[in-house]
């Protein structure tokens, strides 16, 4: 069979399973910063978390949605459109850097470890001062 004309790798997966693995792989991602993969997944992955990031930059409600089915959960979708785009926006493409490392002891298999190529920052957390209500108890003891 010729392999001219199909795009991607299907690491000997179903369709369904290989997609919930690249969602997986993002949502490490950009919870974690930085993973370790095989180097054809973190491949793959490159293509998948590029165009996620370019519709997290634009940030408007159809791209966020975008970005939420994207990944696995809507805390990752929420950190990658509310912290990690904007830390990226000078930058066109290229915000992803796979590295080679060493290769896998049980099956010889090439590791890779893959990062977001600027230092993310955390966010900071802003903590609102409430106003402090006064307690039933001391209402009580002044009546």
């Amino acid at each position: 069979m010729h392999r001219h004309g199909y795009i991607g790798r299907k690491f000997g997966r179903e369709c369904d399973q290989r997609s919930a693995l690249i969602k997986g792989l993002a949502t490490s991602l950009v919870m974690h910063g930085k993973i370790e993969t095989t180097l054809p997944k973190a491949k793959e992955l490159v293509r998948y978390i590029e165009k996620l990031i370019t519709k997290a930059k634009k940030g408007d409600l159809h791209n966020r949605r975008m970005v939420i089915a994207g990944l696995s959960t809507q805390e990752a979708a929420f950190r990658l459109v509310d912290v990690i785009a904007p830390q990226l926006a000078g930058r066109v493409s290229g915000h992803i850097r796979v590295e080679r490392t060493d290769v896998r002891v049980g099956d010889g298999t090439q590791m890779a470890i893959i990062e977001f190529v600027d230092q993310i920052k955390e966010a900071e957390e802003k903590v609102e001062a409430k106003e402090a209500k006064p307690s039933v108890a001391k209402t009580k003891e002044n009546k």
